[in-house]
């Protein structure tokens, strides 16, 4: 009987040795080979707007609600990159936050509403700017990557 128990923890302990390096795949295969640093697409968006990329990094934030994005941190402080998928064909786990990420997707451009500081002093509003800030809304643009395939 206690050979049966070794060799069963004997192979317990080799197959997640041999797997554990696989990950959690999440929609599509991955096909690209060669990395892009997340902070190449920071520094340089529009070169890579629209080109299909394979990005690595830290899970930093994970949609709480539908699990249809991912944050990946860059290689330097500071920096991260939102991954977002179709609702319903990829869900990401509220788990992942913290893990390493590989994901294959395309680099594109939305439009965001910058939010503006109508504040004064201690936080009050400046009446004399409310009107103002109430009919100026600006917008940024800011790159995310659609997310394809992911191994988490």
């Amino acid at each position: 009987m206690k050979k049966i128990s070794y060799a069963l923890l004997i192979f317990a302990i080799t197959a997640t040795i041999i797997f554990a390096g696989d990950g959690k795949k999440y929609g599509k295969e991955i096909s690209l080979k060669n990395k892009t640093k997340i902070g190449d697409i920071l520094s340089n968006p529009a070169k890579y707007d629209g080109k299909k990329v394979l990005v690595e990094g830290t899970v930093v934030g994970v949609c709480e609600s539908r699990g249809c994005w991912i944050e990946l941190s860059g290689e330097k402080d500071f920096q991260k990159i939102k991954v977002k998928v179709n609702d319903g064909e990829i869900v990401f786990p509220l788990e992942a936050k913290g893990k390493k990420a590989l994901v294959e997707g395309e680099v594109y451009s939305v439009e965001v509403e910058k939010k503006s500081d109508c504040s004064g002093t201690c936080g009050e509003k400046d009446k004399s700017k409310e009107d103002e800030c109430q009919h100026t809304k600006k917008t940024e643009k800011v790159y995310q990557i659609k997310g394809f395939g992911a191994k988490i």
